[in-house]
């Protein structure tokens, strides 16, 4: 029991802690390029199935990293279930090949490959599509609840205290959020793109302008949050128009509102494509009752208030004032879309972590058909003295008070 105590640990670490935000392994892939594959040790693979050769008894495992590897399966090879968060084994399910489908988690045992591309497993273990899939709704489900989300307005190095700035249809209200030893603090990492990619981080590496999302309780008026876990990061928000879309490479191109540059935008598997809906159908989701925060996708409203829900009048599990449309909500809400449905010509939004190539975005959420919104944030901008051009739409979206970077887990 040591023994497998022992393995699990190791993957519960590389596989199951990722999972607490419903990502892969946080910041595999940067630390790839520059040391070689985390997910390969000389005695393991760590993947998702990509496809499973019966006939042969091979997988291919995909690693975080992109790396492809060939597992070997035999007779002997054992085969275990665990369910996401568990920490050992003794939860664990005895399975068979048989019980193996693509997209499922599986950490493989054995002597890898001098190239790295084979492994003749003497044992797997196996975190289901399904089981993965089933932990990050109830994770989406209680960050809806629990969960704040806002930019940062002012830091408090002497009391550690964050002020977060947080804005719906009903107005601004400042959130001060006190951060103790016991605040599980993460940042996302440039060109990072998944939730579950944040790292470790510290109060000292927070800025002003930081996007930053928490889970925990917010006090009765609405002024006072205190966090268990806190996700920042920096993020660069832009409009455009498409240019040109290629799905076999996952970019596209656009035409930045604001200073009428070009910018690529690549679009990878775990970014997160939303399409707004036409200005129509928008009318009659601000009509709702309650303010309009139900689920354009269909689903019940959110009991939380993600997007600063003390601005709609009270605590995160109150009810929204009238007329406290929730914007991020609903954006977080709204059914998904694929590149191929983007289309040349129309208006998106998309944001990014800050990276190295200010020409060259990796989308982590991308909105298209954006044309409604920003026209409905310009519409709430301050008015300008006579004589003075309109505001520009997407010139107010670092202002706006949605935020497109933090995703939920």
């Amino acid at each position: 029991m040591m023994r497998k105590n022992f393995v699990l640990s190791i993957f519960t670490l590389l596989i199951t802690a990722s999972f607490v935000f419903g990502q892969a392994a946080a910041g595999a892939a940067p630390a790839a390029q520059q040391t070689g594959d985390q997910s390969i040790t000389p005695n393991r693979v760590i993947g998702e199935v990509k496809a499973i050769d019966s006939q042969s008894k091979q997988l291919i495992v995909k690693t975080d990293a992109g790396s492809l590897v060939t597992a070997t399966l035999s007779d002997t090879t054992q085969y275990m279930r665990v369910a996401p968060g568990e920490t050992t084994l003794t939860n664990a399910t005895k399975i068979t090949f048989a019980d193996l489908a693509e997209g499922d988690r599986v950490m493989a045992m054995g002597k890898v490959s001098d190239d790295k591309k084979a492994i003749p497993a003497r044992a797997v273990v196996v975190m289901t599509k399904a089981d993965i899939a089933k932990k990050q709704e109830t994770e989406r489900a209680e960050w809806r609840r629990r969960g704040i989300l806002g930019v940062v307005s002012a830091l408090n190095p002497a009391t550690k205290e964050i002020t977060i700035s947080s804005r719906s249809m009903a107005g601004v209200q400042s959130v001060i959020i006190p951060v103790s030893d016991k605040v599980e603090l993460r940042r996302y990492a440039p060109d990072s793109i998944k939730f579950g990619d944040a790292k470790t981080s510290t109060f000292g590496e927070l800025q002003v302008g930081d996007q930053l999302r928490a889970l925990g309780e917010r006090a009765p008026d609405g002024t006072k949050f205190t966090p268990e876990k806190i996700v920042t990061g920096a993020f660069r928000t832009v409009a455009g128009t498409v240019t040109a879309v290629d799905v076999a490479t996952g970019e596209l191109k656009i035409t930045e509102t604001e200073k009428k540059v070009p910018l690529t935008i690549v679009v990878k598997q775990d970014a997160v494509l939303r399409r707004f809906p036409p200005a129509g159908e928008m009318g009659g989701m601000m009509m709702r009752p309650g303010g309009g925060g139900g689920n354009p996708a269909g689903g019940p409203p959110a009991s939380g208030a993600p997007a600063g829900g003390a601005a709609q009048g009270g605590p995160g599990n109150g009810p929204r004032r009238a007329g406290g449309f929730n914007i991020q909500d609903m954006l977080e809400r709204l059914p998904t879309v694929s590149l191929a449905d983007v289309k040349v010509g129309e208006m998106i939004v998309v944001s990014s972590t800050k990276g190295a190539d200010p020409t060259r975005l990796t989308a982590i959420s991308l909105l298209s058909g954006a044309e409604p919104l920003l026209a409905m944030i310009a519409a709430r901008q301050p008015q300008q003295p006579s004589g003075q051009s309109a505001p520009n739409p997407a010139g107010g979206l670092g202002n706006s008070g949605i935020q497109f970077g933090i995703g939920l887990p």
